[in-house]
């Protein structure tokens, strides 16, 4: 992808805000149990500490990425309609005759959707091509490719 703000589609938005409202109750519960500095404790509890707070600083990757993304989708407007980019609906045909739907996204979980990550080698190959587009790429199982048959 260029770096340049990209568009996610109404579902992907939703799936993301679901998760960072996830991320924050589960950061509020580990901060909770983090004990003040002066607090005495054997090994077994400094450890039990450092491990909470490495899932803060986990938590906060993850709550910071998440918050970036939805600002950077909110900058780029509406998902395109002519050529494949996030929150893109496909209908793809595979060389041994496959045809699917997919979107393209970045949610690894979507509700009764097909989801083809853009960082996936499908979805990488994806982005940027238009129906009718020939494309090869490389898959786990070898060198393949897809024709884009439709656009939604």
């Amino acid at each position: 992808m260029t770096g340049e703000p990209a568009p996610i589609s109404a579902e992907a938005r939703k799936a993301l805000e679901r998760e960072l409202a996830e991320l924050r109750a589960e950061r509020d519960a580990v901060a909770a149990t983090l004990r003040d500095e002066d607090a005495q404790g054997d090994t077994a509890d400094q450890a039990d500490e450092l491990q909470r707070v490495a899932d803060l600083q986990r938590l906060d990757r993850r709550i910071g990425d998440i918050d970036a993304r939805l600002r950077q989708a909110g900058d780029a407007g509406p998902p395109p309609t002519d050529v494949i980019g996030i929150g893109t609906t496909a209908t793809v045909r595979f060389d041994d005759g496959t045809v699917q739907t997919v979107q393209l996204g970045e949610v690894a979980e979507l509700d009764g959707t097909t989801l083809v990550t853009a960082a996936s080698p499908l979805g990488r190959a994806l982005l940027g091509h238009r129906v009718g587009d020939l494309i090869g790429y490389d898959a786990p199982g070898g060198h393949t490719t897809v024709q884009v048959l439709s656009l939604s």
